[in-house]
């Protein structure tokens, strides 16, 4: 019976395993995870766990009986050192597992700030892991100072939690506006009024030159000469796909470990999926960073390493949590040339609707789920409703399907 080895106790190593034991694999199968709680979710980590609005057991993907009553070797805490690709074991925590198949979920890191500017500093965070939630907890006290350094959507969503608690936030986003990298200025007008209005000091087209402090920050001095007194500071200037086990193994790496559509490797009996793995996608290679995604392209992986011969056809939708509004992304905005807007039916409901030429390529919906809805089905439909249609409040817009 063949013993399939998963590194990385994420969502995706999470979701391979379950979804072997589902369709009938009846080997051993081992999930190997460096952290010593069992799998869990991450989203709301940033949000409702750190807002003390969700308890610890409610974060668990499945309660830690699951693995051992569907025989899934559990090893927590237990840090992959090397994977020997020729005698296919995988050597961890001062032990060896032979492997028949191995599945890489290895994820994504965060980004961190470099140490000669005072990246090494104590109550300098970054938000990842439950332990890095659990340790920046003790800092959210009304009327303490934090600096968030990136505007994309960690930064954003830790400056929701932090101004919710009454802390006197400062967000610095170096690029000419919050959000560039991955979405419409319409999107990020949205956000940063949002973020205005519930007191948080954005500053846009500004850097973070240096962290001062001794042991602990204390302070930060901006690109515009500004210096400011911080106590913490939390930094959400993006990840990187964790490659170091695969690269070292010598699997091929593309932005992220290269697959084929079926999620295999470079060799034939190692597989990948999640944050960590780069596939083609419409005649690109893409990764994307999303929990849907880890979901989905892991349990297609599960199938294709029992033998089902099937390309992952990715569907990508994504969101964000922020003070009371629900951002929901259907599609890829990469290459729209023009954005649609359409007001929701409710106040501070809103949609963009991203087109390159004619085609419709993604939709960002603001507390509006029936526009995010349509546009998920249309995208995935390839159909593209007329833009005016879309922007006159009068097309109801269960029509655009027709």
């Amino acid at each position: 019976m063949s013993h399939i080895v998963v590194i990385g106790a994420g969502q995706a190593g999470a979701s391979l395993v379950a979804k072997l034991r589902n369709i009938g694999h009846d080997g051993p199968i081992t999930l190997v995870g460096e952290e010593n709680a069992p799998p869990y979710q991450r989203p709301p980590l940033s949000k409702a766990y750190l807002l003390g609005e969700m308890e610890l057991a409610r974060l668990y993907l499945r309660p830690e009986s699951f693995y051992a009553e569907n025989d899934i070797a559990l090893r927590l805490g237990t840090t992959v050192q090397a994977i020997d690709r020729a005698s296919r074991k995988v050597i961890a925590g001062g032990e060896e597992f032979t492997y028949d198949m191995l599945a890489l979920c290895t994820g994504s890191v965060p980004r961190r700030l470099p140490a000669a500017i005072g990246g090494a500093l104590q109550g300098v965070h970054v938000v990842r892991t439950l332990r890095d939630v659990d340790g920046m907890a003790p800092e959210f006290q009304p009327g303490r100072r934090v600096l968030i350094v990136g505007g994309g959507y960690i930064g954003l969503e830790a400056a929701a939690v932090a101004a919710k608690k009454g802390l006197d936030v400062t967000l610095v986003e170096m690029a000419d506006r919050i959000l560039q990298r991955v979405a419409a200025p319409e999107t990020s007008d949205y956000f940063r009024d949002l973020h205005t209005r519930h007191g948080v000091k954005i500053l846009e087209g500004v850097g973070l030159e240096t962290l001062t402090g001794d042991a602990r920050v204390t302070g930060a001095r901006l690109s515009d000469g500004r210096e400011l007194p911080v106590d913490f500071v939390i930094v959400g200037v993006g990840i990187t796909p964790a490659t170091a086990l695969a690269e070292a193994a010598g699997l091929e790496i593309d932005n992220g470990i290269k697959t084929d559509a079926q999620g295999r490797t470079s060799d034939p009996h190692v597989w990948a999926a999640g944050d960590c793995a780069s596939f083609p996608y419409h005649g690109t290679r893409i990764r994307l960073e999303s929990v849907p995604n880890a979901i989905d392209q892991a349990e297609v992986v599960a199938e294709n390493m029992l033998g089902a011969g099937k390309d992952y056809i990715a569907k990508p939708w994504f969101w964000s949590d922020q003070y009371d509004v629900k951002l929901q992304i259907a599609g890829l905005n990469a290459g729209y040339d023009r954005v649609i807007t359409r007001a929701g039916d409710k106040e501070g409901s809103e949609s963009f609707w991203y087109y390159r030429g004619d085609t419709l390529l993604a939709v960002d919906a603001m507390n509006d789920p029936r526009a995010y809805m349509i546009g998920k089905r249309l995208i995935e439909a390839g159909k593209s409703p007329d833009p005016a249609a879309v922007a006159d409040p009068e097309t109801e817009l269960k029509s655009l399907l027709a």
